[in-house]
């Protein structure tokens, strides 16, 4: 399948993400210092230009799309989308984090459930993620936003992390 960027969300301007939006990219992430004392290391330049490139074993560069969330012409929210795994009809979120001027608010909760909703539409199946065992935020974040836990495994990331689905 192929996803359009622009249709993730109908209420926020979406784009692909590249290194001129690093210092963007970078700002927003610093905001977020709890998931990076569960996900180390801290967040730099290096990690996030590794991360616009990073795939899953078996996949393509032409299945991931690193992109970003924008209001008023600011970045509010970074994704990292992978098409087809780990299998087909199944899209990963790979990492999702919100500035901190929205968080709370309910704008992650609503980018989410517009992900979801464009992504059945164009016939996916499910959309899996996980998070780091032990990070309250992320799995407090994603248990109200209709994700199920399937399992406790280990990843790059972390050795200990939570798989989730939520199917669509």
């Amino acid at each position: 399948m192929s996803i359009t960027i622009a249709s993730l969300s109908a209420q926020y301007e979406v784009r692909a993400l590249t290194s001129d939006d690093l210092e963007a990219i970078l700002d927003l992430c610093a905001g977020n210092p709890l998931y990076y004392e569960h996900c180390p290391p801290p967040v730099s330049a290096r990690g996030i230009l590794h991360d616009m490139t990073a795939l899953p074993p078996h996949t393509d560069p032409a299945d991931k799309y690193y992109v970003g969330f924008y209001q008023a012409g600011s970045l509010i929210a970074v994704l990292d989308l992978i098409d087809g795994y780990p299998e087909k009809g199944v899209a990963f979120i790979g990492f999702f984090m919100t500035h901190p001027s929205v968080q709370k608010k309910g704008v992650g909760s609503r980018i989410v459930q517009g992900i979801c909703a464009y992504l059945k539409a164009a016939g996916f199946s499910a959309v899996r993620l996980a998070w780091v065992t032990g990070n309250p935020q992320a799995e407090h974040f994603w248990l109200i936003n209709g994700f199920v836990p399937i399992k406790e495994t280990s990843s790059t990331a972390a050795p200990s992390v939570m798989l989730a689905q939520r199917t669509l």
